[in-house]
């Protein structure tokens, strides 16, 4: 009888620590958004729970530098963007792709319906906003000998392309084709992906102690949040909730547009995903996006391409579309 009063004791007193979920914050790279969708689902529909993790999800904005809150401790998951790994990297910042949401990053150029492909826009003027000078347009100008004179300040207000039937601006995907069509512009997206732009979209990055020291947490999470983007995919109501509760400017119909273009596109399963599973990375795409910085002058050529990134975390997932 001792014995066993014993046993339960000790048995009560380990419980809460068995139950205690693991804390972690990630930050989003923008507004909460469709595009930020099954991390919101994982969230919504407790599969963080599900996995022993307490999960925050903070929002990201222009004004917020992600990079230097994941470097300072204050988030522990970001939500990131290979060239700014990279370039973190060479400036002696540890952080380390674990995952990707998309198999492809979703910028492009949106243009007059006129304009068949990106390569057909010599002398007409390409709206750019200071942060595309330093990743997409040294690329679409190296591919298609484009001059520097094209391009005028995009300050994410439609109209001046609108205005002007000759121009192209830079686009997400999901966000300005749908306003320009509401404004009933015609236009034509072309994404860059298509033309060979490398990097993946929407990756999940950590700093390298957090890799090294809780990589059981790190798991748990990368599964969670690619269970919540299948899910998401599925049925989005829930994680929709939550995007509109954190983000009240974010409406119904441009979500479904959103979405819509998710799947269309194949952003989530397209490419390895398809045979590999979601959230997969691969060392060759890596390869190409370290190789297109050396070559486009971005990135230092003696930096350690491959601690900005693990497949240790993915590669084993099977989380098929």
């Amino acid at each position: 009888m001792k014995r066993l009063l014993t046993t339960m004791l000790l048995a009560a007193a380990a419980a809460p620590a068995a139950l205690a979920q693991d804390k972690v914050t990630m930050l989003t790279s923008w507004y909460a958004q469709a595009e930020h969708g099954g991390f919101y689902q994982a969230l919504a529909t407790g599969l963080y729970r599900k996995h022993n993790l307490d999960v925050t999800i903070r929002m990201g904005g222009p004004q917020v530098n992600g990079m230097q809150l994941l470097g300072a401790g204050q988030v522990d998951f970001l939500m990131s963007y290979d060239f700014s790994v990279l370039k973190a990297i060479e400036a002696g910042i540890p952080a380390v792709t674990v995952g990707t949401s998309f198999q492809y990053d979703l910028q492009g150029l949106l243009t007059h319906d006129d304009v068949a492909n990106l390569g057909a826009l010599k002398g007409k003027t390409i709206f750019v906003a200071t942060a595309g000078r330093s990743n997409w347009w040294p690329w679409l100008k190296g591919k298609y000998n484009y001059d520097e004179a094209q391009t005028r300040p995009y300050t994410f207000n439609p109209q001046p392309f609108i205005a002007d039937k000759g121009s192209a601006m830079q686009a997400y995907m999901s966000s300005e084709p749908f306003a320009v069509q509401n404004l009933g512009t015609k236009a034509r997206f072309h994404l860059f992906a298509h033309d060979g732009y490398p990097p993946y979209g929407t990756t999940i990055v950590a700093m390298k102690k957090t890799v090294d020291e809780r990589p059981d947490v790190v798991q748990r999470f990368v599964r969670a949040s690619m269970e919540g983007w299948k899910s998401y995919m599925a049925n989005p109501g829930p994680g929709n909730e939550l995007i509109k509760k954190d983000n009240p400017n974010m409406k119904d119909e441009q979500i479904a547009y959103a979405i819509g273009k998710l799947k269309e596109n194949k952003l989530l399963d397209g490419g390895d995903a398809g045979r590999l599973g979601m959230g997969v990375m691969t060392d060759e795409r890596w390869k190409t996006t370290y190789e297109t910085m050396v070559r486009l002058g971005l990135l230092k050529a003696d930096v350690d391409w491959k601690a900005a990134y693990t497949t240790r975390f993915v590669k084993d997932l099977k989380i098929m579309p």
